[in-house]
């Protein structure tokens, strides 16, 4: 989606935002998972004994486990450059700005992609949904509106704004100031 800004009027809506976007990345996580692990099991018979294919079972197992970031990103990194250095060269055609692929190596390439940005997206919202239970603690209740900036679909900013008066005063001064003038002007007429 790229770029937006919401506004919620409410902490609880927003961490019910918060939640929902959470869960269906997980759940693009998992299918993605899943999908990659039926590809790699129908490219076994074929491709067992090859390089990328071997790099890209060991990534998978580490998927699964779900280790720490850091290691995670090492060894993907690792295996990822070291694919893609070999699917320059066999499994990769640039047709202009687009890199074309007809095996499945390319295939287990765009998929490890995606959810290792998966895992990074879910792990941004996590931390901006612990930086929103901090905001909770502070009490703001329901005089404040939190408008929050989106980039690349992950939360980054809070702006948080005053809301009007709850007591009405500012719809009264500006339906005063707004009518008083009008009476003014239509009782001088006659």
């Amino acid at each position: 989606m790229g770029t937006e800004i919401q506004t919620f009027s409410s902490i609880k809506d927003l961490t019910e935002f918060l939640a929902n976007q959470i869960t269906q990345y997980k759940a693009l996580f998992e299918d993605y998972s899943q999908w990659l692990g039926t590809v790699l099991r129908d490219a076994e018979a074929k491709h067992k004994n090859e390089e990328w294919f071997q790099k890209s079972q060991a990534l998978q197992k580490n998927l699964k486990l779900q280790p720490k970031k850091p290691q995670e990103k090492e060894g993907t990194k690792k295996g990822g450059k070291h694919a893609k250095g070999q699917g320059d060269e066999s499994c990769w055609v640039q047709s202009g700005s687009i890199a074309l692929s007809f095996t499945e190596q390319g295939q287990t390439e765009i998929l490890f992609e995606a959810i290792e940005k998966l895992k990074n997206k879910i792990q941004e919202f996590e931390k901006f949904r612990g930086t929103v239970q901090q905001l909770a603690r502070l009490g703001l209740g329901s005089t404040v509106n939190y408008i929050v900036y989106i980039e690349e679909d992950v939360p980054k900013k809070i702006v948080l704004k005053q809301k009007a008066n709850a007591n009405g005063d500012e719809a009264f001064k500006f339906m005063t100031e707004l009518s008083v003038p009008a009476y003014y002007q239509s009782s001088a007429a006659p």
